[in-house]
This record gives structure tokens, sequence and C-alpha cells, in this order.
């Protein structure tokens, strides 16, 4: 049994591990706070005992468990003792993202977790409604309403500073 978890983490982590990076970095905002997320979200699965249905639930469980990381992030005191999205060096964001998906990129992450979560999912991971809901485990309405209302917060706030 442990071996076939070990498998089944290896090759979670093969297939899953840069959605997951990219999960954590959208949560927190800080790229070693994130690989350090991935690195427990993979750690929990080869430890843990979990039964998935079918590769689509291990992979919204690998997102649920990367989000849920990202927001006790938020709520640790490490995040005051973590550099800050400027602090990183220029060489290293150019590498993850374009300069005006940077611009977008911050002002994401100024947006409250809740809609931080449900435009990742969306936009990058091309969730539909229905799955967000399931990951997320809230109402589709309620996914609707808070994809509608990020949007709305986040057009705002590029046209505030003319991205």
């Amino acid at each position: 049994m442990t071996i076939a978890m070990e498998n089944t983490a290896l090759e979670a982590f093969r297939k899953y591990g840069d959605t997951v990076l990219r999960t954590a970095y959208a949560c927190t905002g800080n790229y070693s706070e994130a690989e350090d997320i991935t690195q427990e979200v993979f750690l929990k699965l080869h430890t843990g005992k979990y039964s998935f249905s079918d590769e689509t639930h291990l992979k919204a469980w690998l997102i649920r468990s990367a989000i849920n990381k990202g927001k006790s992030y938020h709520r640790s005191w490490k995040k005051k003792e973590r550099s800050s999205l400027e602090e990183i060096s220029e060489s290293e964001l150019k590498s993850e993202f374009e300069e005006k998906d940077q611009d977008i990129s911050r002002e994401i992450e100024e947006l409250p977790e809740k809609y931080r979560s449900v435009l990742y999912l969306y936009y990058y991971e091309e969730y539909n409604i229905r799955e967000i809901s399931e990951i997320l485990s809230k109402n589709e309405n309620t996914v609707s309403s808070l994809l509608q209302r990020a949007r709305k917060k986040l057009k705002e706030r590029l046209e505030e500073g003319n991205i």
C-alpha cells in the first residue's frame, strides 16, 4: 500500500506539480512560500491515506489543499516575515510572467482571497463554475456571483491604475 501511495504521489507531482505551484503562488504572491506549500501538499498526499475516484478528483483535492494552505499562510506570522512581491528579483518574476501580466497579477493579489481563488480557478485552470463550486464547496450561484464581483473589482482596479 505504501508503494502504491508513493507512486500515486510521485505521479501526481509529475502531472500536477506546476498547477499546485501556480495555485499556491496565486494565493500567496510569494514564490518561495508557494514552493513550500507545494511540497507540503504532496507530502500530505504521500503520507495520508486518501482514495480518489478519478484524476479529476485528485486534481481538485490538490488545488483545494493548496488554496487552504495559502489561506493559512495569510493568517500566519510568516507573512510578516517574508518578502513581498515587489522585493522578488525582476529576473525571477519575468520567468513567471510577462510585464503586463505582472501588473495584472499584482492587482489580483490585492483582491480578497475569495475573489483570487475563483479568478485563478476559472481563468488559469480553466474550470467551469460547476467544477469550481465542487472544489471550493460552495453553491454554484455563489461561485458565479463571486466571479462577477471579482471581475468588476479587478476592472475597477485596472482602470484606476491605467493598466
